[in-house]
């Protein structure tokens, strides 16, 4: 069964707009969690836009379920912020997602180019390992580097679901889906687990799991809580974790 990793990124976007500490993005946690969301993402940025360090410290072994952080492991530390790394090693997550992206970004829009950072990514990799970390990498599904992510030591692999969903705003998915369906072929075909995230909503990740039932994660924060602002944040998670059961049950 396809797990579901809320993301809580949004709910400090709206606590940093105004300061102070609601919406709280700990009691956001929990409720995700207790309508059963069976993981917590967060998505740290030196520049904190969002999630701070000091949220990823307070929810590290806050959950029964399953941590995820995801960044950039080479942006750089400040004074305000301790480095990706460093956060990762202070809070032990169950999963490290290391996506390519930067300050300048808006949000992740790419994967890694792995042979043009593989010699770092592969220390990174290990390293995390040694923590007791599963490492996913960020990865756009036009990819076949595949046998190189698994050379380096990944687990599992994130695919770039954001131009899927905009395939399905257009009408014309099939073209994106059949491009998922090679890319989760191509990175189970050398041992590696499959997650997807960007974008993902409850209008399209019925047809994305219908396609590829093999996705062993996915990672939802932006539409999750926007939902949230019309449904209440429990009942959103439910619908969402129905929405992934009901697309089980019916094959693509």
């Amino acid at each position: 069964m396809t797990r579901l990793s809320v993301n809580v990124n949004k709910v400090a976007v709206l606590r940093n707009s105004r300061g102070g500490s609601e919406p709280c993005v700990l009691r956001a946690a929990d409720t995700a969690v207790a309508a059963g969301a069976e993981g917590i993402t967060v998505h740290p940025r030196p520049d904190l836009r969002h999630i701070r360090p000091d949220d990823v410290l307070a929810l590290a072994g806050r959950h029964p379920v399953e941590l995820n952080i995801e960044g950039n492991p080479f942006a750089p530390a400040s004074a305000r912020y301790p480095g990706f790394m460093d956060l990762v090693e202070r809070c032990r997550p169950a999963q490290v997602t290391l996506v390519p992206d930067s300050d300048a970004q808006i949000t992740s829009d790419h994967g890694w180019r792995l042979d043009e950072h593989a010699e770092q990514l592969s220390g990174v990799i290990e390293r995390c390992h040694r923590l007791g970390a599963r490492v996913s990498l960020f990865m756009d599904i036009e990819s076949d580097d595949w046998p190189l992510a698994r050379q380096l030591g990944a687990d599992r692999v994130e695919l770039y679901t954001g131009p899927y969903a905009s395939a399905c705003r257009q009408g014309r998915q099939d073209l994106a889906l059949d491009q998922l369906r090679a890319a989760v072929d191509g990175a189970l075909a050398v041992g590696l687990a499959v997650n997807a995230g960007h974008d993902l909503d409850l209008a399209n990740l019925p047809g994305l799991l219908r396609r590829a039932p093999e996705i062993a994660e996915v990672s939802i924060g932006h539409a999750l809580i926007a939902d949230a602002l019309y449904l209440g944040l429990a009942p959103t998670v439910r619908r969402y974790l129905e929405c992934i059961a009901q697309s089980r049950a019916q094959p693509g």
